[in-house]
């Protein structure tokens, strides 16, 4: 097992410096999008992309595993895909010598450190719940045995918000197994400009490893000894407290809202406010790291009610709501 090694946050701002550097030699614009998904990723959480297809979320995950030093896996979700395409199957091998039969465990594409899940609600619940029981358990049980996923690991999963034939949307109580949840949009006409001519050329770059993934453990578990007072605490249970509808809620949110975020999203927006905090280089998380992250970590949680859906108020309209309403 290996052993974190010891991490000076002070130099994290400057190694945040590098991995942008390394990413935008490939991915152009698109800074919101990679912003959040560093925060996840050094948070130690999972990221849920949602983004019409060819907006480079595959080369962008791809391109951020190297410059971590992390192992790369994708997989295509489709209807016909099976719960043992992304854990692994017991094999039955024979020993040419001795011919005697025994089961041999083969990992699936679920054993790398960063996971691309391509188009997750493209795949029945049965095979969604085998991936997302690995995200949180962190192990694959098979035969019997339980084989441990080798840290760090981290699932990004796209989902195309147009096309919903043939789709399994996915449960909230699946939802909610992700720590971010993140719009990516359209490019400027500037920035799709750069893109086509990147593209049409024969023109290969060649990225550079900024990170270990020991050195990335080492950042994760230091991140979480970044200071947080009471009131800042208090702040991030109020925001999520406030996304759910009752007696005591706001106006809007009883209106348009079925069911709100559950206590997860409280940790979640103390996690991603501390990890703010430290790539920015400061030692303490403040209430506005923690407004920063909110929308991520809400607007997926959120279950809007029908009324919502025909007046065609958004998640994301409610937890901005949420942000000037709360203090």
């Amino acid at each position: 097992m290996s052993i974190e090694p010891e991490v000076d946050l002070t130099d994290l701002p400057k190694i945040k410096e590098q991995l942008l550097q390394e990413i935008h030699r490939v991915v152009v614009g698109q800074s919101r999008v990679i912003d959040e998904m560093l925060i996840s990723l050094f948070g130690g959480g999972h990221c849920l992309f949602i983004g019409v297809p060819g907006l480079a979320k595959t080369l962008l995950v791809n391109t951020v595993s190297k410059t971590m030093g992390l192992d790369f896996g994708r997989v295509q979700f489709t209807p016909d895909l099976l719960p043992a395409d992304i854990t692994g199957a017991d094999v039955l091998e024979e020993d040419k010598q001795t011919g005697t039969r025994s089961l041999r465990f083969v990992k699936g594409p679920v054993f790398c450190n960063m996971m691309l899940a391509d188009e997750i609600n493209r795949t029945p619940p049965k095979t969604q719940a085998a991936l997302l029981q690995a995200m949180q358990e962190k192990e694959v049980s098979a035969g019997g045995e339980t084989y441990h996923i080798e840290p760090p690991f981290t699932v990004f999963a796209t989902q195309n918000p147009i096309e919903q034939e043939g789709t399994y949307p996915l449960p909230e109580a699946q939802l909610d197994r992700f720590m971010f949840s993140i719009f990516v949009d359209y490019p400027t006409e500037e920035e799709e400009i750069e893109i086509v001519r990147r593209t049409t050329q024969q023109q290969q770059v060649q990225i550079s490893s900024v990170l270990t993934k020991q050195k990335l453990l080492g950042y994760q578990k230091a991140l979480r000894s970044i200071m947080m007072d009471q009131d800042t605490y208090r702040y991030a249970v109020r925001l999520a407290r406030g996304s759910r509808p009752g007696s005591n809620g706001l106006a809007e949110i009883n209106q348009y809202v079925h069911f709100g975020a559950g206590p997860r999203a409280s940790q979640y927006l103390s996690i991603g406010a501390r990890v703010l905090a430290g790539l920015d280089g400061r030692p303490n998380a403040d209430k506005k790291d923690v407004a920063a992250v909110a929308r991520a970590v809400l607007q997926h949680r959120m279950v809007r009610n029908f009324r919502a859906e025909a007046e065609g108020v958004s998640s994301q309209d409610l937890v901005d709501i949420l942000i000037r309403t709360v203090s």
